[in-house]
């Protein structure tokens, strides 16, 4: 049974742009570094927001040497990037961007939440690149709810969602270029499961909705991040309500990290280079 190393919660919120209220649960400066190769997670709790008719999110923005993940749990966001790529992500979406060698994007509410509001529930995760890959080409993986394989956990409604990696056997929808495990767990409220776990990872649970109780003892609120060991091969989770519960878990790429804003490298020379390619135009454009 993999053990509880410790709980972290959820720091004060910030606005990244005008559309996303997010608490970054982790990066690669603090705990974070236990969960190598993810380098943060924003979590961005629900929020109501009003009806508008300008929609609100994050303008024209570079990235560089790793890939964004956005799930919706409610709500949509529309994505356009310099690559060409584009499109609405929904309430059970999924939107896998590689950056690698350098994209530009924007990321809005959709026309039609913007004009309806509504409850805007989301987390983008940061996921690192090797080396080797940091420098190729940008790329876009768009994964619809439909597309992605559900594992029933036990009989009484309480399934996994896996988005990336795979889990017994199961594959996720998302290529990746090192084996990651980013899984949706639901729980179904008074029922406990036991989740199978790559016994040589330390594993994140980060609290998406519901007070989630771990291996029968410690007891997570909503977004707090529970950080477990690497030993062992299991663990249970059990809620009074249904429950989500986001499962992040991966080999560790043994690199260094240099990072500055939005590009994640291994020199510090390498985020010379991003910036002033950037500077330069070398990203790209947004049509």
């Amino acid at each position: 049974m993999k053990s509880l190393c410790q709980i972290h919660h959820a720091p004060a919120p910030h606005w990244v742009g005008d559309g996303f209220y997010v608490r970054s649960l982790f990066t690669y400066h603090n705990h974070g570094r236990h969960l190598n190769p993810f380098l943060l997670l924003d979590r961005g709790e629900p929020t109501h927001f009003e009806p508008a008719t300008v929609p609100r999110g994050v303008g024209e923005h570079p990235h560089r040497g790793f890939e964004t993940v956005t799930i919706v749990y409610e709500g949509e966001v529309a994505h356009h990037d310099s690559t060409g790529n584009g499109g609405v992500i929904g309430q059970g979406d999924v939107q896998w961007m590689t950056a690698a060698s350098g994209i530009l994007h924007q990321e809005y509410h959709s026309d039609a939440f913007t004009q309806s509001g509504g409850v805007f529930d989301v987390v983008q995760l940061w996921v690192n690149l090797p080396a080797q890959y940091k420098m190729s080409a940008p790329g876009y993986q768009l994964l619809t709810e439909e597309h992605l394989p559900v594992i029933q956990l036990d009989q009484y409604g309480s399934y996994a969602r896996i988005i990336a990696g795979d889990y017994l056997g199961t594959k996720g929808a998302a290529r990746t270029f090192t084996p990651v495990d980013v899984w949706d767990i639901y729980l179904k409220g008074n029922h406990e499961v036991t989740i199978a776990a790559h016994h040589d990872r330390y594993v994140g649970l980060v609290v998406i909705k519901g007070h989630v109780r771990l291996n029968h003892d410690a007891v997570l609120n909503p977004s707090d991040l529970a950080l477990l060991d690497k030993a062992g091969d299991s663990f249970i989770l059990s809620s009074d309500d249904d429950a989500i519960v986001l499962y992040l878990s991966g080999e560790p790429i043994d690199e260094p990290i240099a990072g500055h804003g939005p590009f994640v490298m291994n020199t510090r020379e390498e985020i010379m280079q991003a910036s002033l390619d950037y500077a330069q135009g070398r990203f790209g454009k947004i049509d």
